[in-house]
């Protein structure tokens, strides 16, 4: 499976992105998805995921209610939403897909695939 993370940029706080991942060469509505960032000097943390069939989403405390995770199955696609960015959500934003059938989402450990990431930078 390829994963291709794009909408990174620059936006000033209070800001909206939109972030989307395009999965290619897998059954995409087979996988758990999940998005992860990583700040400079920092480890990779999870952000959000989003179970196969969309019932079921989860996020990090931090973001929860500011972002908000989707998926298009038809478009083999996962988006995450994020508002009122803040300067502290800073970082490089992966998605990432899991073949598990069941697990936290929450670890790095427990996804398959990842994509290259994309750059997201909120200024003050």
């Amino acid at each position: 499976v390829q994963l291709q993370a794009s909408g990174g940029g620059l936006v000033q706080a209070g800001g909206s992105l939109r972030l989307s991942c395009a999965a290619s060469g897998g059954t995409f509505s087979t996988y758990v998805m999940g998005w992860f960032r990583q700040a400079p000097g920092k480890e990779r943390e999870f952000v959000a995921a989003i179970t196969r069939s969309t019932s079921n989403t989860l996020y990090r405390d931090s973001v929860k209610g500011r972002f908000t995770i989707s998926r298009d199955n038809t478009k083999n696609t996962v988006y995450l939403q994020m508002n009122s960015l803040k300067p502290e959500d800073t970082a490089v934003y992966y998605c990432a897909a899991s073949k598990k059938n069941w697990g936290t989402w929450r670890r790095l450990s427990e996804y398959d695939y990842w994509g290259q990431g994309t750059q997201v930078t909120v200024s003050s």
